[in-house]
């Protein structure tokens, strides 16, 4: 049964990621998409600092083992650097919608990778049911053109769908790392990394400061990015990974086009077609699915009594007492 603290974490991060979206349609008006990213980074990665030298000590904040390095590779550049450098360029060449359905695949993904890299984390008949499901409510929420999904710039397709690779490999490696590493020593060392390789895609793709428009809304943009969707998502998905494993933790990306479509609509004035409601109680169904296989009804139900117990022992000893008193009575003074 999920606890309060995981719920805590699978809502934080959907609800965080979800805003990712609409704030990167809002701030990739102002940026370059990379040079977007790569600011982005350098924000949290010094919130982050900041927060594990209060917090943790020197002892805590070193690699000891292999793992903590593999981990620590895993979160940076696949998890947290390359899959949302990819993100953001791959929305300039697909829609939002697009970009949401390739990204859900990432669930779909996870699964594949642990059944070859982890020995604990399988997917059963019914979490298959379950995750297919979940995609199916992606789709209806997001209801896009299948001439758009089949048509148009497959190069747009592709750079997002090697990004929902990068994160669901990254997820299944930082598992298989071990690390002895808290999850948010791992985001503190990850994050600069993430912000160096993003630095350096933006400087291959030729993209300049120059061509930053500051204003108001380029301000909010990346202080959401940075902050929501950088520092406290991440605190709150790798904890979320830690504590259930890569298959259930990204699960996630089936709740975050929904927060991604309530948050247009919300923020933006985007309306929500009857369609999305439908996909929305998809997805609750898929996660019903998948919910009740960690569940064993059995251990809610009150113990049942075995055939041959005797259910009312008391009430059977006061018959057999009553029974032996009348039989010590003399006939005539028998009430029978």
């Amino acid at each position: 049964m999920i606890d309060r603290r995981t719920f805590a974490l699978f809502v934080l991060s959907s609800v965080f990621f979800g805003g990712t979206f609409v704030a990167a349609k809002a701030g990739l008006e102002y940026f370059p998409p990379l040079l977007f990213v790569a600011l982005r980074f350098d924000i949290a990665a010094a919130l982050m600092l900041v927060y594990v030298a209060i917090r943790f000590s020197r002892e805590e904040l070193l690699p000891r083992t292999a793992g903590d390095v593999v981990g620590i590779l895993a979160t940076g550049v696949l998890v947290i650097g390359l899959a949302n450098s990819l993100l953001f360029v791959g929305q300039q060449y697909a829609t939002s919608a697009v970009g949401a359905i390739v990204f859900s695949l990432n669930p779909i993904l996870t699964p594949v990778f642990a059944a070859v890299l982890l020995s604990n984390e399988r997917l059963s008949a019914r979490g298959t049911a379950g995750m297919v499901l979940g995609l199916l409510g992606v789709a209806l929420v997001v209801s896009p053109d299948p001439a758009m999904l089949l048509g148009g710039d497959a190069l747009g397709r592709a750079i997002l769908f090697a990004g929902a690779v990068s994160a669901a490999l990254g997820a299944v490696l930082i598992r298989r790392a071990d690390a002895t590493l808290s999850s948010s020593v791992r985001i503190a060392w990850g994050l600069p990394l993430a912000a160096a390789l993003s630095h350096g895609l933006a400087l291959i793709n030729g993209e300049s400061v120059a061509a930053i428009t500051w204003s108001t809304g380029a301000i909010l943009a990346l202080g959401y990015v940075s902050v929501f969707a950088g520092v406290l998502a991440y605190l709150a998905y790798f904890a979320l990974l830690d504590e259930t494993g890569a298959i259930q933790a990204n699960l996630i990306f089936y709740v975050v086009p929904v927060v991604s479509t309530l948050g247009g609509w919300a923020l933006l004035g985007e309306q929500i077609a009857p369609l999305a409601v439908v996909g929305f109680l998809t997805i609750f169904a898929g996660f019903a699915v998948l919910g009740s296989e960690s569940i064993d009804i059995r251990s809610r139900l009150p113990a049942l009594p075995h055939r041959t117990e005797n259910v009312w022992p008391d009430r059977d000893a006061h018959r057999a007492e009553e029974r032996s008193s009348v039989a010590d009575e003399p006939k005539w003074q028998r009430s029978d």
